[in-house]
C-alpha cells in the first residue's frame, strides 16, 4: 500500500502498478483504459507518494509476473546491480533531483544505464516537468554505428522515409532523390512497404542496395517488414543492412506482433552474418509507440508510458542502430492532443536515452487528433534541444502510404540551422564530395554531380 496526504485528504494506492498509473500526466489512453487519476488532486497525491518510493522497490515488486512474461524476465535477469549501486539508496524523488544536478555527469549516466530498469526511469519521468526531461536527456550521449556514426553530440540524423502506396520504384526513387538533395538520409533510407510479399520486399532491398552502392553513400537501408520476412530474405541472399521489428513492453503485446525474444535474436544473428557494416555492427531497427499495448488488449492494467519504457528493455538487449518511438501515430484514442503528443515524445526520448538507447522520435500525428504542424514544430525544436539522435524525413511531411503527418526534409534544415546541428560525419563528408553541401555546411543550389546522383538513383529504380 502506498499513500500520501494532500489537502487534508489521505490518498491510498493499492500497488505499484496503480500508483504509477495515477501519477502519470493525463493522457487519453490511460483514461480509455480506466486507470488514470480521477482528478488533478489524485494525480498530485500519487506523485507525492511515488517520490517516496525507494528505487530498490522496483526490483522486488514487478508489474507483470516473472513467471508469465518474458519481458519481465529479461528486465530482472539482465539487471546490473553493480551499475545500480550509484543510485541504489535513492528514492524516486531523490533520483530526480540527482539527475538534474551537476553530479549526474554524462560519463556517470552512461555507466548507470545497465543498472536502471524501465520502471525506474518511467517513474522518475512522471515527477518531471518538460524542461527537466529535456535537461536530463541532453546529458546522455548514445552512439551507434553501421556505415556511419549516429548520435554524436551536436549532430542530428534523418531517416529518409520514401513510402509509396503501391511500392512503385519510380515513386520511391523520386522521394530518395528529394531527401538526399536536402542532405537527409544519414540515419537510414527506410521504406514501409505496402506489400508483405517476400519477393517484393527483396526487390525493394535490391533497389536500395544498388542506389547506395552505385553512389557509395555512407548510410544504410531498411525495408520495415516483419523480422521473420527479413530472416527469410537473408536466406535467399537479399542485401539486408538492418533488420526491423515493432516491439512492445509485454510478452502479450509481442505475441500480437507475432514475435518472441528468440526470434529477435535469430534476426540479429542473421544480419550480423552478412557483415555489411563498415564502421560498426549495430544491425537492428526497432519502432515503438505509447498505446500499442492497450490497442492489443495486452496492457495488464499498466499505464501506457510505463509499458513503452518496458519496450526499451527489449530493444536494449539487441544493441540496435536505431530506436524510433512513433509518438503520435496510433491516434487520439491514446494521445489526444498536441500537448499530450509533445509530453509523450519528451518522455519517450528521456526514458530511452537513460536506458542507453540510440533514440529517435517520429514527430507525428494523425489527421483526427487535436494537433497540427505547429505542435510538431514545437516538439521537433524541443527534441533537437534535448539531443535526439534522429527524426523522420517525409516528402512534404505527408506520408501518402501510411496517411499521417510527420516531419519533412525542410524541417530538418530548420532545426539544424536554428540549433547548429550537423549530420553524421561520414555522411556530411559524402554530401560535400557530391556537391550537395558546401564546406560550411550549407546546401548548394546546383552542382554537376547532383545530376549524376539523380540519374544513378533513377537507374537503380
Amino acid at each position: 500500500m502506498y499513500q500520501a496526504t494532500w489537502r487534508h485528504t489521505t490518498w491510498r494506492f493499492g500497488d505499484l502498478r496503480t500508483l504509477l498509473a495515477k501519477a502519470t500526466p493525463l493522457r487519453s489512453g490511460d483514461v480509455l483504459a480506466g486507470i488514470a487519476a480521477a482528478s488533478a488532486e489524485e494525480n498530485v497525491a500519487a506523485r507525492m507518494a511515488l517520490a517516496e518510493v525507494p528505487l530498490r522497490r522496483f526490483l522486488s515488486e514487478v508489474l507483470i509476473p516473472y513467471e508469465t512474461d518474458e519481458v519481465t524476465r529479461l528486465i530482472i535477469d539482465s539487471h546490473d546491480r553493480q551499475a545500480f549501486a550509484t543510485v541504489a539508496s535513492m528514492t524516486v524523488g531523490e533520483f530526480r533531483d540527482w539527475l538534474l544536478s551537476d553530479s549526474a555527469t554524462p560519463a556517470l549516466l552512461a555507466q548507470l544505464a545497465p543498472g536502471l530498469t524501465p520502471e525506474m526511469v518511467a517513474a522518475v519521468s512522471k515527477l518531471m516537468r518538460n524542461q527537466d526531461l529535456i535537461m536530463a536527456a541532453r546529458k546522455v550521449t548514445v552512439v551507434s554505428r553501421f556505415r556511419d556514426t549516429i548520435g554524436l553530440p551536436g549532430r542530428l540524423s534523418v531517416r529518409i522515409q520514401p513510402n509509396h502506396p503501391t511500392d512503385d520504384p519510380r515513386g520511391i526513387a523520386a522521394s530518395v532523390i528529394d531527401g538526399l538533395m536536402y542532405g537527409c538520409g544519414d540515419a537510414v533510407i527506410g521504406i514501409n512497404p505496402a506489400s508483405d510479399n517476400t519477393a517484393a520486399i527483396i526487390d525493394m532491398l535490391c533497389m536500395l542496395d544498388r542506389m547506395i552502392t552505385r553512389l557509395a553513400i555512407p548510410t544504410q537501408s531498411c525495408v520495415l517488414t516483419h523480422v521473420t520476412t527479413s530472416i527469410e530474405a537473408i536466406s535467399r541472399g537479399a542485401p539486408i543492412d538492418l533488420v526491423f521489428q515493432s516491439i512492445g513492453g509485454s510478452e502479450a503485446l509481442n505475441t500480437s506482433f507475432g514475435i518472441t525474444l528468440a526470434m529477435l535474436k535469430e534476426g540479429r544473428e542473421a544480419a550480423l552474418s552478412l557483415k555489411r557494416g563498415t564502421v560498426g555492427d549495430n544491425v537492428m531497427y526497432f519502432e515503438t509507440g505509447q498505446g500499442a499495448a492497450l490497442s492489443a488488449d495486452a496492457h495488464h492494467g499498466i499505464d501506457q508510458q510505463t509499458l513503452e519504457a518496458r519496450a526499451y528493455a527489449v530493444a536494449r538487449e539487441f544493441k540496435p542502430l536505431l530506436v524510433n518511438t512513433v509518438v503520435g501515430f496510433i491516434g487520439p484514442e491514446y494521445l489526444y492532443s498536441g500537448k499530450e503528443i509533445i509530453r509523450a515524445g519528451l518522455e519517450d526520448h528521456f526514458c530511452g536515452k537513460l536506458l542507453g538507447l540510440p533514440m529517435g522520435v517520429d514527430v507525428c500525428y494523425t489527421n483526427h487528433a487535436e494537433a497540427d504542424q505547429d505542435d510538431m514544430d514545437t516538439l521537433l525544436t524541443l527534441l533537437g534541444t534535448a539531443g535526439v539522435n534522429f527524426v523522420m524525413g517525409v516528402p512534404g511531411a505527408d506520408d501518402i502510404m501510411l496517411n499521417y503527418q510527420s516531419t519533412s526534409y525542410h524541417d530538418s534544415l530548420y532545426v539544424r540551422e536554428v540549433l547548429g546541428l550537423r549530420r553524421a560525419p561520414e555522411f556530411e563528408a559524402w554530401l560535400t564530395r557530391m556537391g550537395i553541401m558546401d564546406p560550411s555546411g550549407k546546401l548548394t543550389s546546383d552542382h554537376p554531380s547532383q545530376a549524376l546522383l539523380a540519374h544513378a538513383v533513377g537507374e537503380a529504380a
